[in-house]
């Protein structure tokens, strides 16, 4: 995961209605996310030839108040998948904001280092997220950049200016690792259009890495 400190008002167009940006000492985020799927089910159904592929994301981060409890979640600006009928039930399913486009991965951890990279294609150009990271597993430190980004455990879909949906994402608090180097190689404004395109020329504030763990999406969304 790149992230990259943006200003507040870039993100505001697509701010779901009834959460508020989530701020990280004073500053709010925007990441660039490359991971996989494995062993993707549906209704505990395994997907048949379908169910490991790579996903890229551009996401953000929100919280919305209800009374004393703060629910800190995050928020799509696109999600890019290799399978059009994995997109088409996303959007279909859960008003997601899923395109297709070729994508593709090395991970190799059999070595004395990780080494991931996830590639994606656009407008004929192949993008890449790469790091090479430590073999050791650590817990993250409260108050860091790592726990920020990792801890929010809802998702807020912007259905219209007027409605938004609320779901909740299941799983345990994860361990990084440290990141010795990385590449990013990504054309924001072909995949994410020209709000975006002054990160084409801006260092990730930080590269952060986790392997990750089984993770659940509650089914029942909350509309409001």
């Amino acid at each position: 995961m790149a992230n990259y400190a943006v200003d507040p008002d870039l993100l505001k167009p697509y701010l779901p209605k009834g959460v508020e940006l989530d701020f990280y000492n004073n500053k709010t985020y925007v990441s660039l996310v490359g991971f996989m799927f494995k062993k993707t089910s549906l209704f505990q159904i395994p997907i048949p030839f379908l169910g490991t592929f790579e996903e890229v994301n551009l996401r953000f981060y929100v919280k919305r108040i209800e009374g004393n409890t703060i629910k800190r979640g995050v928020v799509f600006i696109n999600e890019t998948v290799p399978f059009k009928i994995v997109a088409w039930m996303a959007n279909k399913l859960y008003k997601e904001h899923y395109t297709v486009i070729p994508t593709k991965n090395l991970i190799d951890i059999t070595g004395p280092t990780n080494k991931v990279q996830f590639d994606w294609k656009t407008h004929h150009k192949w993008n890449h997220i790469s790091v090479t990271t430590a073999k050791e597993r650590e817990n993250m430190i409260e108050g860091s950049i790592e726990e920020f980004i990792f801890e929010h455990y809802y998702g807020y879909t912007k259905i219209n200016s007027s409605a938004t949906e609320e779901y909740r994402v299941n799983h345990p608090s994860w361990k990084v690792n440290q990141v010795i180097d990385h590449s990013i190689d990504c054309d924001f404004t072909a995949m994410y259009g020209k709000d975006f395109a002054s990160l084409n020329n801006q260092t990730a504030d930080s590269v952060i890495f986790a392997e990750g763990s089984a993770v659940t999406i509650d089914w029942k969304r909350t509309k409001f």
